[in-house]
């Protein structure tokens, strides 16, 4: 009598446990395939982004300088950006976000060439600043360094400020950092005017920097507060 009680006791714990193990292979895969849906439509409308941007780059360049501005692709660079990093940080390093990543490094450059080009062509003043940085787990300080460049950005409405990942797989970016002799040792690397400036850099110290770089005056009257070090 015991061991067919202890038959039913085994076999109703293997049930629960098979029970368990299909629950969790069902809900492994339910939210496999949602997050793939998920980077399925963030793939589209950054490849809609990317398509929108690349038709304004040819757009700008064959405009007349009464006609330039280069504000609204700005705004469509920053929404991007934007996109990508919600992309790596709510999906990870994935082969899709990778390949979309070097494509958003690739239309900054464009970006930085045209506006160049525009800015001595047609007399706007325009700062340039390339920012050159790594994984946090790789530089601590280049967290901070952003949060810096962020808050003179929406101090100066002129400062452009050119992102790239010093890891990204790209022959464009490399020969930047050949050009500029950047190292991994010395992130975060700041680019102003052909000048490298490696290490962390305060607001206090780019502020000073950039206006006496590129004569620029500030839109609000006091400096950004410091981010802390």
């Amino acid at each position: 009598m015991n061991n067919n009680l202890d038959w039913k006791k085994y076999f109703l714990v293997f049930l629960i446990t098979v029970g368990l193990f299909l629950t969790a292979i069902y809900l492994s895969n339910y939210f496999g395939e949602k997050k793939l849906s998920q980077l399925k439509t963030i793939q589209d409308q950054i490849a809609i982004d990317i398509l929108s941007s690349e038709t304004q780059f040819s757009l700008l360049s064959e405009l007349s300088c009464k006609n330039v501005s280069g504000a609204s692709l700005s705004n469509e660079l920053d929404e991007l950006g934007g996109k990508l990093d919600w992309g790596e940080k709510n999906l990870g390093a994935t082969e899709e976000v990778s390949y979309l990543k070097k494509y958003y490094s690739l239309l900054q450059i464009k970006d930085y060439l045209l506006m160049k080009k525009i800015s001595e062509r047609c007399g706007h003043k325009y700062a340039f600043v390339l920012y050159f940085y790594t994984t946090l787990e790789n530089c601590s300080e280049c967290e901070k360094q952003s949060l810096v460049l962020s808050k003179l950005r929406s101090t100066y409405p002129e400062l452009r400020v050119y992102s790239f990942d010093f890891s990204t797989d790209l022959s464009a970016v490399k020969a930047m950092l050949d050009i500029y002799k950047i190292e991994d040792t010395k992130l975060p690397a700041l680019v102003i005017e052909d000048e490298v400036l490696t290490g962390f850099n305060s607001v206090e110290e780019l502020d000073i920097k950039i206006k006496e770089t590129f004569k620029l005056e500030s839109k609000i009257e006091n400096i950004p507060e410091k981010v802390e070090e």
